[in-house]
């Protein structure tokens, strides 16, 4: 950060798993910093934290799985859709993962103006229809506006 950026940061290793204290502790050392980033913390409780710390404190809160992917992401989309002359809501976009960056690509794509894009995680193709969907991959379901089912190499055709 310091170096790309000219930002000074303090590594904090907290040694839980548990969402609970990872939030109460980031929480109680925010006053002492201008911005929180979030790293190594998988899904789905990367959101659930992410979501609580947004709203517990008045600083910025990043997750890097998530946000610094999705943004190099888009980037490289807009530049694909440039070389072939397209709109992005005129493609469809498959994606291999739904984890935590994964699904915040997918959110930051729609936001852009993607509006087909079908994620496969382990199970296949996420749709509205499809059991077993956290609130997470529920909420990014409707981004397959046309229901396709099914695993990556049936998708991706």
């Amino acid at each position: 950060m310091k170096e790309f950026a000219g930002v000074n940061c303090i590594p904090i290793v907290l040694d839980t798993q548990d969402p609970a204290e990872i939030i109460s502790t980031i929480k109680h050392l925010s006053p002492g910093f201008g911005m929180i980033v979030l790293e190594d913390i998988k899904a789905p409780q990367c959101f659930y934290i992410e979501e609580e710390l947004r709203k517990l404190l008045p600083i910025p809160v990043f997750h890097d799985d998530q946000h610094g992917t999705a943004i190099v992401v888009l980037a490289a989309t807009i530049n694909a859709l440039k070389l072939v002359n397209k709109k992005v809501d005129q493609v469809k976009i498959v994606m291999s993962g739904a984890g935590a960056a994964g699904l915040a690509i997918a959110k930051l794509l729609h936001n852009y103006g993607a509006t087909n894009i079908v994620i496969v995680d382990t199970r296949g193709a996420i749709h509205p229809e499809r059991d077993h969907l956290n609130e997470y991959k529920q909420a990014v379901s409707a981004f397959n506006i046309n229901n396709e089912q099914g695993s990556l190499s049936d998708v991706i055709a």
